[in-house]
């Protein structure tokens, strides 16, 4: 594709004077990764400037530039007051704009992101359809499963991934949305046919700054990334109204909105429900008939879950008897009050709850399905929101009978202090025989499980489906379900772990 045509697909204001019209064979933000014929897209970063790697990238082949100003190369530089958002309409227009022609569910909100975009799956699957995930554990489709390093991916990595998975004959997609996406531009260039919304609670202030930030963030999906052309007609908003954001959203969004929750005045809500240690069966009030419900997921919160996934099957208009089948085929999604199995009756979860609201719900969840003591294991991640490091201390005393403090990616700071900024908020709450610190997460695991007996739940929260630990000098593999299982003597033991 000449460089001119190329251009001519974005709709954003550039500057180029068109003497030299190169052919470009690929795109990259990555001046390591740029092969001969790419346009390289410098991108301003938290970290670094991609305009510093322009030199590295016309090295290494690069045809042509985007940038934010103009720069001294060899090559044409394309100049564009916003290269990040320009960069996401270059990518749409390369790969042929592949979310034009698939259903795309997008889903934001704090927390049940991924066990919503799950459930969506398995109910668009049970329809008929080959569906395709993009979300925080893994991008996949039939036949093909690849790690994500984050939620949602770069614009360009992910018009990528959507033109694959079209020419994979996949025909609807579910894509987790985060704010970082939405402020980071990385979904320019797709529309969704339905838009979910699933909570608003404290995260991410590290980076956003504010919890109205962060709010203004996660309503960009409903008031940019929903259409407002032709495509509107079938355009959806789903919303959880009993979140208080989610009131306030429902009443603004211009799509048509199926609201979700708890109260009658929603039109998909709860007419009965048994929540158990076993699962959930419930049946639900719909738009097109009651539709009886039944998951081994287990919790309050996953009942919330399954009536966004219901309402986006009504949106994509799959029958409800397929809704229900689909709903059930989910028996566990990685991570996520994910089981592992103790032979001696104590009932061990792994959770990736690691902000507050997400710890509350699962405490809250396991506390009544729980005979004996409820034993959480728990920590906060380093370089992050340092806030809400004691109110899940509170959170994890207020619930549990036993708590063990330890760590959780710490990153560059030290495990111990960030322990220290929890510790506050547990005191609060819980004697001080009911809790116990220490910062090796294999061993707080051991010792969370050598103190339960027959009968009581251990709750390893924060991690879910990780497979690693970053420290400040080096990353290691580590995955709380196996150390959960080495401490039942179910797995090796890693070297140096005795």
């Amino acid at each position: 594709m000449k460089l001119s045509a190329l251009l001519a697909a974005a709709a954003a204001p550039l500057e180029w004077d068109g003497r030299v019209d190169p052919e470009i064979s690929g795109l990259s933000y990555d001046s390591r990764r740029v092969a001969p014929g790419d346009l390289f897209a410098a991108i301003a970063g938290q970290r670094e400037d991609g305009h510093a790697f322009i030199t590295d990238a016309v090295a290494g082949g690069a045809a042509a530039v985007l940038a934010a100003r103009r720069v001294q190369v060899d090559v044409p530089v394309v100049c564009s007051p916003d290269p990040r958002r320009t960069l996401g309409q270059l990518a749409a227009a390369f790969y042929g704009r592949p979310a034009e022609s698939l259903f795309v569910v997008g889903i934001t909100g704090t927390n049940g992101k991924t066990t919503t975009s799950w459930l969506v799956e398995a109910v668009l699957a049970a329809a008929g359809h080959r569906v395709g995930v993009i979300g925080t554990v893994d991008w996949h489709y039939p036949g093909k499963r690849e790690a994500n390093p984050v939620t949602t991916p770069q614009s360009l990595d992910l018009q990528r991934i959507l033109a694959e998975m079209r020419s994979a004959g996949v025909s609807h997609v579910v894509m987790e949305v985060s704010s970082h996406a939405l402020d980071q531009d990385r979904v320019e260039g797709v529309l969704f046919d339905v838009g979910v919304f699933t909570n608003l609670t404290r995260d991410h202030l590290d980076y956003h700054g504010s919890m109205e930030a962060y709010r203004n963030c996660k309503q960009r999906l409903f008031t940019e990334r929903l259409p407002t052309g032709p495509k509107a007609q079938r355009a959806m908003a789903v919303v959880n109204t009993d979140d208080p954001f989610g009131r306030d959203l429902a009443e603004r969004v211009e799509a048509v909105c199926l609201t979700v929750g708890s109260g009658p005045a929603n039109k998909i809500h709860p007419v009965a429900a048994d929540i158990s240690i076993t699962g959930i069966q419930a049946e639900l009030a719909t738009p097109a008939g009651r539709l009886a419900i039944r998951s081994p997921l287990v919790g309050r919160h996953n009942l919330d879950n399954i009536m966004a996934a219901a309402a986006c099957g009504i949106a994509a208009g799959a029958p409800l008897e397929a809704i229900g089948r689909g709903i059930e085929a989910v028996t566990r999604i990685p991570g996520r009050l994910e089981p592992v199995f103790d032979p001696d009756g104590r009932h061990i979860y792994v959770d990736y709850a690691h902000t507050p609201d997400a710890l509350d719900h699962a405490l809250a969840a396991m506390r009544p399905l729980t005979p004996g003591r409820l034993i959480c294991v728990f920590g906060c991640g380093g370089d992050r929101d340092a806030g809400k490091r004691p109110q899940m201390g509170e959170i994890a005393g207020r619930w549990s009978d036993y708590v063990v403090v330890t760590s959780d990616n710490p990153r560059s700071e030290v495990p111990e202090a960030i322990i220290e900024m929890i510790l506050p908020g547990l005191r609060r709450v819980a004697a001080a025989d009911s809790w116990e610190a220490t910062p090796d997460r294999a061993t707080a695991i051991r010792r969370a499980i050598a103190a339960a007996g027959p009968g009581d739940t251990v709750l390893i929260a924060g991690k879910g489906h990780e497979t690693y630990q970053v420290l400040a000098d080096r990353t290691i593999a580590f995955d709380d379900r196996q150390e959960a299982q080495r401490a039942l003597g179910l797995w090796p033991a890693a070297a140096g772990v005795p």
